[in-house]
């Protein structure tokens, strides 16, 4: 039977640019070859991969969708030892960076997808998820392009049923227009109740935000809109 993933009918339109670049070094392709197996999130039916059991033990569990060089990913999880998290990101020379971050802290709480995340998603339970990140998704600038945005309404539906009630959910962009359109479809959804109540809000980076490579950047056409919600 065709798995609904592998059939074109159902492959969802690719949100994320490149996945590879220039030649990793021995040392990263090393941590490619032999840790990221051991970190690897498995493959599960829809709907029945608890992620705290990826841990050992019970505890909350954060999702970084597309975590770019791992700086957020790997800073977040040094802080909170005690809280599981799973990052995605298919840009190779991204996984090696974060890879060279958790064996250089010898952190124990990362489990990793080198893919979509999207089909990770789909296998993790109910209600499963305590805080999610998308920081600076692919903008896809042009407008034939935008259809390949991540934050759609097939996307927030599932990303309603893996949090948790309460749980936390971080969307940040430095382009207008995607900041306008990710705004107008989480309150469409009505599942995710917007925290802002001043423009600082969303103006001023979150006091417990760790800035990313991409960020520092400064390419997009406005400065980091912050949108913060919290799971009905």
């Amino acid at each position: 039977m065709t798995d609904r993933h592998d059939d074109p009918k159902h492959i969802p339109l690719r949100t994320f640019g490149r996945i590879g670049g220039r030649g990793l070094s021995a040392r990263q392709q090393g941590l490619i070859d032999t840790l990221l197996p051991q970190l690897q999130v498995p493959d599960a039916p829809d709907g029945s991969l608890d992620p705290a059991g990826l841990f050992g033990e019970a505890r909350d569990v954060w999702l970084e969708i597309g975590f770019g060089g791992g700086e957020h990913l790997v800073g977040q999880a040094g802080l909170h030892p005690d809280t599981g998290f799973i990052g995605c990101e298919p840009w190779i020379e991204g996984m090696a960076k974060a890879l060279t971050g958790i064996e250089g802290q010898g952190l124990k709480n990362v489990r990793l997808v080198m893919d979509d995340a999207r089909p990770v998603m789909a296998s993790l339970k109910d209600e499963s998820i305590a805080r999610a990140f998308i920081l600076f998704p692919d903008p896809w600038p042009r407008k034939r392009q935008q259809k390949r945005r991540l934050i759609q309404p097939e996307f927030l539906s599932v990303l309603y049923r893996i949090c948790k009630p309460g749980a936390q959910v971080r969307f940040a962009t430095d382009v207008k227009s995607y900041a306008d359109e990710a705004l107008q479809r989480f309150l469409a959804h009505g599942g995710f109740d917007w925290q802002a109540e001043r423009a600082d809000d969303w103006r001023t980076p979150p006091e417990d935000h760790l800035t990313t490579r991409y960020e520092s950047k400064k390419l997009g056409d406005c400065a980091p809109v912050w949108l913060d919600f919290v799971r009905s």
